[in-house]
């Protein structure tokens, strides 16, 4: 049996493709490889506008990147009331917010020496 290893990009880009197909909002790509110490190699952040919207994001990820890289995330935090959802993928963590949480906690400015991109939704 062949252990197949998936690249950071391609599973970006099916966890993109993830938060989009639900309209996920404000989604930022930061990549976290010329900071020391960090957890992981890159995180995606994204909002919903509530709750529902928050686990849809969630649930279109996991299904996703499970149907189309056979992977699971080795953990997940805040499903339960779907205002910070984290799931970690090792080398990417995704956090799904609601707005007004995401702008009290405001990970991207902690994080202010990664190198972030935008990503642009035509919706």
């Amino acid at each position: 049996m062949t252990i197949e290893k998936i690249s950071a990009d391609e599973l970006i880009s099916v966890i993109l493709s993830g938060i989009e197909d639900v309209k996920g909002k404000e989604i930022n790509l930061l990549d976290l490889r010329e900071i020391d110490n960090t957890v992981c190699d890159y995180f995606i952040i994204c909002e919903g506008t509530s709750n529902t919207q928050v686990n849809a994001i969630v649930n279109s990820i996991q299904k996703k990147v499970s149907k189309e890289l056979k992977d699971n995330p080795w953990h997940t935090e805040g499903a339960d009331n779907a205002e910070w959802v984290l799931i970690d993928y090792v080398n990417v963590v995704v956090h799904v917010f609601q707005k007004h949480i995401r702008e009290y906690y405001d990970i991207e400015s902690l994080w202010g020496d990664a190198k972030t991109t935008v990503i642009e939704t035509s919706y």
